[in-house]
């Protein structure tokens, strides 16, 4: 129907195969999520789905453009909205359509994970690069420190792309080819197996590969 959902990261588990081989999993609550707006050549430009996931607590701090957007299309108030390709004619798909995981994804199928990964804050290059730092013996006056950051005589000046302290984490970052392990449909549940970008309870935008 459409190449993607909007889901919530639950947290990390691990299953077993039928096999007996542990396999490390990410448990995503995926919608359900419904159709808000058919975005069409005539009219946008281009041809897109504008999906919303459906919360019970989203019909608060509601904008009044918003609101009249939600009330036109005569769905729920959504707190994220996000576009996807539509992979069957736009005829075949209505504005109020209820999109559910078991439709769109296939177990053993492979799937791209798009999220804003955990801000870790001001950090200095042993934690934001991985630098090896200085010794750790007594009297040095080099422990943590990036050192060096470029030569004095030539080019007198810092490399573009230089490792330097800063802000780390809180970016996006889509983590590609993660194998469909299980869909619990009764549930809103898709397991996808390995780590997922974001902390419990952020969003994750969930696309076919």
């Amino acid at each position: 129907m459409v190449e993607g959902m909007i889901g919530k990261k639950i947290g990390m588990t691990q299953i077993f195969r039928e096999d007996g081989v542990v396999v490390p999993v990410t448990a995503i609550e995926v919608g359900p999520c419904v159709v808000v707006q058919k975005k069409t050549i005539a009219r946008e430009g281009y041809e897109a789905v504008q999906v919303g996931l459906v919360e019970s607590s989203a019909a608060k701090n509601v904008t009044r453009p918003l609101r009249g957007h939600f009330q036109r299309a005569q769905v729920a108030p959504s707190r994220i909205l996000r576009e996807f390709k539509a992979l069957v004619a736009m005829d075949e798909i209505e504005v109020g359509q209820e999109i559910r995981a078991d439709a769109v994804f296939q177990v053993n199928e492979k799937v791209n994970v798009t999220g804003k990964s955990k801000g870790k804050g001001f950090q200095g290059v042993i934690k934001r690069h991985g630098a090896h730092g200085g010794r750790a013996s007594h009297g040095s006056m080099f422990h943590r420190a990036p050192g060096s950051i470029g030569a004095s005589a030539y080019p007198s000046r810092v490399i573009k792309g230089m490792g330097m302290p800063g802000h780390t984490g809180f970016r996006q970052v889509t983590v590609r080819n993660l194998e469909v392990v299980k869909i619990m449909p009764d549930k809103n549940v898709l397991l996808v197996k390995g780590a997922v970008p974001g902390h419990n309870g952020s969003y994750v935008l969930i696309r076919k590969k």
